[in-house]
């Protein structure tokens, strides 16, 4: 297995946040709870890109930035009514989830 860099955010409801990522394309792999009514934790992936999101106090700050380069930035700006901003490096939107957590979303230039 290749080695994979896995960024955690920490959420507040780990479903519902969920499915704000879903419209970023990000599907369920898995979850793992210690046991009922103890906080839960998501495995998100996104073809190669994975996100873990948790319910967890002590997991992550709130309010984390990671970037994510995409092929193609406006299909997302468009999902999310984004304005796309012409970066040196990149052509690249906002967002931040229900939770605060922030992710810049770049296409490379060519």
């Amino acid at each position: 297995m290749p080695e994979e860099l896995v960024p955690i955010f920490r959420v507040v409801d780990a479903r519902e946040t969920a499915k704000w990522y879903a419209r970023l394309g990000f599907v369920v792999e898995g979850e793992h709870r210690f046991a009922p009514g103890f906080p839960l934790y998501l495995f998100l992936r996104r073809g190669s890109n994975a996100l873990h999101l948790s319910e967890h106090e002590g997991d992550a700050r709130p309010n984390t930035l990671v970037y994510l380069y995409v092929d193609s930035v406006d299909e997302i700006a468009a999902e999310f009514n984004a304005e796309i901003e012409d970066q040196p490096w990149a052509r690249e939107v906002k967002l931040t989830d229900p939770d605060g957590n922030r992710l810049r979303i770049g296409q490379l230039k060519n």
